[in-house]
């Protein structure tokens, strides 16, 4: 590598300079306070944890996405954290040991091998609340209005909720006859939208009732109108299929209500995280950015390969991305002191006031000169300390 080349970062990595990352602390600091505000308690796991820990439950698409190492003490492989959630639910169920209803929120640099857009980044700071012990619309509601009511106060503006239940699906392959490898080739189907192969791939079964409800699957996305479209086509769907579309109206009457200006967008073959969510699934967008803003769901699961299957949702969301919504402001100007008041108790007495009051100052040394020496001036005059007019 060239001298040139030296300071060039991997593609996807990305570093955060000023004023930009006083931007991500800031909100940070906004969001953990109002997760507190909702009972939420802040955790912080490890950068680093054993391999079979970090990955088991979690999906093979995580797996594609942990960086992997070996631990020179033990010899085992471990993964760098690349989804906090898992963390969070080993913590609920190993660490916490609470037998009622657990709320824990976290903000974390975590590092991907791939980015999952192209808008993306290989380094977010994952923030993000997950609600344990809790089943039912009540708990899903308490994520999602949790979710909506961030990134309003992040700024976003003219979000839409892309909100879907992977559990109608999952109830309607469990009817069906397919075999496994079919199984397989129908879900990448359905997941990357290539509905035009769908009628020739599922016509050798096309005499089962429960691939005509999948084939009508297909077709129910769009406004809040294919909810009641929904109710007719799939009648005749087993009875968890009822009551998943029953929750989906409770979710999006009350969302309707509390969020007039919302735009929601039913999509019931939504598949997204199939391997790993066990109902409603939901993604939150902004027209002025070409990905996800925020996204989750319910993951009742998750916590049965460390021995304690609990009611689990949660959401997350990128503090970077989020940044991204608002216009870079630039600091106040700081004061300017001579280093030199230093060695004067009154000097230290007004440096400590000005800090009190949130001001910043920076101290300059006689021989340096700051580039940022347009704030107002503190000096030295008739033996006090004063600010300069």
């Amino acid at each position: 590598m060239s001298s040139a080349d030296r300071w060039l970062l991997p593609d996807g990595m990305d570093e955060v300079l000023p004023p930009r990352a006083r931007q991500i602390e800031n909100l940070r600091r906004k969001l953990l306070d109002l997760f507190h505000s909702w009972g939420y308690e802040l955790v912080l796991p490890p950068k680093v944890e054993f391999l079979e820990s970090l990955l088991v439950g979690a999906g093979h698409d995580l797996g594609l996405q942990t960086f992997k190492v070996t631990d020179q003490l033990s010899g085992r492989m471990m993964g760098v954290s690349a989804d906090v959630t898992p963390q969070v639910a080993r913590m609920d169920a190993h660490s916490m040991h609470s037998e009622g209803t657990a709320r824990f929120c976290y903000s974390a640099e975590i590092v991907r091998t791939q980015l999952d857009n192209l808008l993306g980044s290989r380094s977010p700071i994952q923030l993000g609340a997950e609600l344990f012990g809790q089943n039912g619309v009540d708990s899903d509601l308490e994520i999602l209005c949790l979710m909506l009511d961030s990134l309003l106060l992040a700024g976003a503006e003219n979000l839409c909720l892309d909100l879907g239940h992977v559990g109608i699906y999952r109830a309607l392959l469990t009817d069906s006859n397919l075999p496994e490898e079919a199984e397989y080739q129908l879900f990448g189907i359905l997941q990357q939208k290539r509905l035009d192969e769908l009628d020739a791939f599922l016509a050798p079964w096309e005499d089962q009732a429960a691939i005509q409800l999948i084939k009508a699957l297909s077709q129910l996305n769009g406004g809040t109108e294919v909810l009641a479209l929904a109710q007719q086509m799939l009648t005749n769907a087993p009875a968890v299929v009822q009551e998943a579309l029953t929750a989906l109206q409770q979710l999006v009457s009350a969302l309707t209500e509390q969020y007039p200006d919302l735009n929601i967008y039913l999509d019931l073959s939504e598949l997204r995280g199939f391997h790993y969510h066990t109902g409603i699934v939901f993604a939150a967008y902004v027209p002025s950015l070409g990905q996800a803003l925020a996204k989750g769901g319910r993951y009742d699961e998750i916590g049965k390969v460390f021995g304690r299957a609990r009611p689990a949702t949660g959401f997350s969301t990128d503090l970077k991305a989020l940044v991204s919504l608002q216009q870079t402001q630039q600091a106040k100007a700081p004061f300017i002191a001579p280093a030199a008041i230093l060695r004067d108790k009154a000097g230290r007495a007004l440096l400590k006031d000005l800090r009190a009051k949130g001001e910043r100052v920076i101290l300059q040394a006689a021989e340096t000169t700051l580039s940022s020496a347009s704030g107002q001036k503190i000096t030295h005059k008739n033996d006090q300390w004063v600010i300069a007019e």
